[in-house]
């Protein structure tokens, strides 16, 4: 019996040691996994906006995060805004609560830094102060305001849509005019060198350059991909081969209003990518100016 006890205690003990040893090791490397995958994704969000090692971002760069939720009270639904703000010349959060109809309804400020908004339990946490029960709310979608000293340079779009498998992410690079200035996939499982070739230089890079009224109205070709225009698409490619600054702008304005070249034999894809991004731009183009007139309106002091 003694030994039954002893033999009990000691696989206890081991047990809880384990247990212990594994957990350690969980909580350091997932750690160690989400610096990595903010890192990954603040790299991508930088060579959007042209830079690289080679070129680093000069000092005054930010980027704003701004979060978006879905707030239930009762029946009645709201958009929930967490903006960045300037108060007391730090940087801080308010959350505008906003009808459906385009209306603020609420304005708090709440008690979470710029270091801590990226995580989503901290936003959680400093939502629940002041979206009391029964109200609940839903994490809906994001995007960063890019500005460099005092000048707005870019909107930076996390987007998400289905593919001809599965879903597509991409993170998208728009001027303050709305137009593309780049294009990532960061994420897709299409078919190898058919779908899979959304992610070359030679498809994803037709985009840049079109205006949201193009965007709006933008189609995809089933024709061949010009070897003059594919050549351009794929110039960081070709090291020993320059184009003029001539030659660029006369490429950039012949193609500027062209719709998307079909990729060979992947049309399905290529219609997902381009409705995809349409439908995102639009979307984010529309809840913005609804959010800047807002904060005009209610003098909100939002650091971009």
């Amino acid at each position: 019996m003694k030994e039954i006890l002893r033999i009990t205690i000691g696989l206890t003990i081991s047990c809880l040691i384990a247990a212990f040893v594994m957990g350690s090791v969980f909580t350091v490397t997932n750690k160690a996994k989400k610096h990595n995958e903010h890192m990954d994704l603040q790299n991508t969000m930088l060579g959007l906006l042209g830079y690289s090692k080679s070129h680093p971002a000069p000092p005054d760069l930010k980027l704003h995060p701004v979060y978006r939720y879905i707030i239930e009270d009762g029946e009645a639904r709201y958009l929930g805004y967490m903006v960045p703000v300037r108060k007391n010349g730090r940087g801080a959060y308010e959350l505008l609560v906003v009808d459906l109809e385009g209306k603020l309804r609420e304005r708090s400020g709440l008690n979470i830094s710029p270091e801590q908004v990226i995580e989503l339990g901290e936003r959680e946490t400093a939502l629940r102060e002041v979206l009391k029960p029964p109200k609940r709310f839903y994490y809906a979608d994001s995007f960063i305001v890019a500005t460099l000293g005092k000048r707005r340079l870019a909107y930076l779009l996390p987007g998400e849509f289905p593919g001809f498998k599965t879903f597509i992410r991409v993170m998208l690079a728009l001027s303050p005019s709305f137009e593309i200035t780049g294009l990532e996939i960061l994420e897709q499982e299409e078919d190898p060198g058919l779908g899979g070739e959304i992610v070359q230089d030679y498809f994803k890079n037709q985009f840049v350059g079109k205006s949201f009224k193009k965007l709006k109205a933008l189609k995809v070709v089933k024709k061949p991909l010009p070897e003059e225009y594919r050549r351009y698409l794929e110039r960081e490619k070709y090291k020993d081969e320059t184009f003029t600054k001539d030659q660029i702008e006369q490429i950039q304005q012949k193609y500027r209003d062209a719709d998307i070249y079909a990729l060979t034999g992947a049309t399905i894809s290529s219609k997902a990518v381009t409705n995809g991004v349409k439908n995102v731009v639009k979307k984010f183009a529309y809840r913005e100016k609804m959010l800047e007139r807002i904060m005009t309106q209610e003098r909100v002091l939002a650091a971009f």
